[in-house]
């Protein structure tokens, strides 16, 4: 995951100013909904990769506990911003492309 200015915090937002883009508050939940998920799947993805490493066939309950990189890496993506605030800020920052199908489409 690219290093980003955003928040860890929740920050209180303006709904009229997030529904600006698309004209209507749940369409915008929609696309964030779906941002924030996609970037959950490739956070876990890679953090599952990276602590894949550390599997091995043989492990005690003293090995895994002492497994000081495995805790380090698990510590780097618990301080990481939650998927919905980096959606939150790239949907702000105009970042997000999306498209909406019209019923005269189908």
């Amino acid at each position: 995951m690219e290093n980003k200015k955003v928040p860890t915090n929740t920050i209180t937002r303006d709904v009229k100013d997030l529904a600006a883009p698309t004209g209507n508050i749940y369409e915008t939940c929609v696309i964030l909904y779906k941002r924030a998920n996609q970037i959950a799947l490739a956070e876990k993805k890679e953090l599952t990769k990276k602590l894949e490493d550390f599997r091995g066939e043989r492990d005690t309950m003293d090995e895994v506990f002492e497994n000081k990189e495995q805790i380090e890496i698990s510590k780097y993506y618990e301080r990481l911003p939650k998927p919905d605030l980096v959606a939150i800020s790239e949907f702000e920052a105009g970042e997000l492309e999306y498209k909406t199908v019209s019923t005269e489409d189908k």
